[in-house]
């Protein structure tokens, strides 16, 4: 018995003990979708602004209730008709999907920009996570804002008497709610990768963001306005998420004369999306105001 246990510790002892090899610098050890990591990132960023839900889901709430007070008592007396509605039916859509894509443009363009001021980009960009997992992640996160944003602001909505949220076409509602979050995420993004400070992110949604939601169609119908103003709001992105969310509750649209238009409309943005997301890939993938 003891022969053959030196035996075997002579062999063992004898064969060549391979060194341990390591992936190549950049190699890739993960080659499918990160779920684990992916995730990881995208609850962080819903936990970050769930910590503050006072701050970023009920207070749009009460301050868009207070647009929807403010312009029927200053526009909707006399039982104003509009589409067919009277008019805190009419608007009350635009203000829902409006509060939506501002808070979910707010949630993504904060995450880089306060990790490169505070020092702490490095935690986005060190875990082995690819360009795309971290854009989902962000992304996702800053719709589920919306999306919570758009459930408290139905919520309050329906305190205003004579609101009507009975939808019409609830594929309409889904559609163009999540294409307008996603699309203002990526905006959020673009701008969270540009911006240095705080300053240059508040410029974007006081100069842009703000401006390009309010002049959309949220509280009026584009046949009112002159024929220039009319094109204007219809190379508006704003204008056809705003009136196709609207045309899922009432059934009515400023889109075209058609639903058919109101679907192309919904392809069309959808297709915006997708350059926009490829726009944004491509730029994370640089490194650029991010890396160096």
């Amino acid at each position: 018995m003891d022969d053959q246990t030196n035996s075997t510790e002579l062999h063992s002892a004898e064969r060549p003990v391979e060194p341990r090899r390591f992936p190549a610098k950049g190699e890739p050890i993960i080659h499918t979708v990160n779920w684990v990591g992916l995730g990881t990132l995208y609850m962080k960023e819903v936990r970050r602004f769930f910590k503050v839900q006072t701050q970023t889901i009920w207070a749009p709430a009460v301050t868009t209730l207070l647009f929807l007070v403010i312009f029927s008592l200053a526009m909707g007396r006399g039982d104003r008709m509009v589409l067919g509605v009277n008019f805190a039916t009419f608007v009350a859509p635009g203000l829902i999907v409006m509060g939506m894509m501002q808070n979910s443009f707010a949630n993504s363009s904060f995450s880089f920009l306060a990790g490169k001021i505070q020092g702490t980009i490095i935690d986005y960009l060190m875990p082995p996570l690819s360009e795309a997992e971290l854009m989902a992640a962000m992304v996702g996160a800053a719709v589920t804002r919306a999306v919570m944003v758009g459930l408290a602001l139905s919520i309050a909505m329906l305190l205003w008497p004579g609101v009507d949220l009975s939808m019409a076409h609830p594929w309409a509602v889904l559609w163009f709610g999540l294409i307008g979050a996603v699309f203002l995420a990526l905006l959020g993004l673009l701008s969270s990768i540009w911006a240095e400070k705080f300053d240059h992110n508040a410029a974007v949604t006081n100069f842009v963001i703000a401006p390009l939601s309010l002049l959309s169609g949220t509280f009026y119908v584009i046949d009112n306005l002159a024929p220039a103003f009319q094109v204007i709001s219809r190379i508006n992105p704003f204008f056809y998420v705003i009136s196709g969310f609207r045309f899922g509750f009432l059934g009515e649209s400023d889109i075209g004369d058609t639903n058919m238009d109101v679907l192309h409309s919904a392809l069309g943005m959808t297709l915006v999306d997708a350059v926009l997301a490829v726009v944004v890939y491509m730029i994370l993938r640089s490194g650029w105001k991010l890396k160096g």
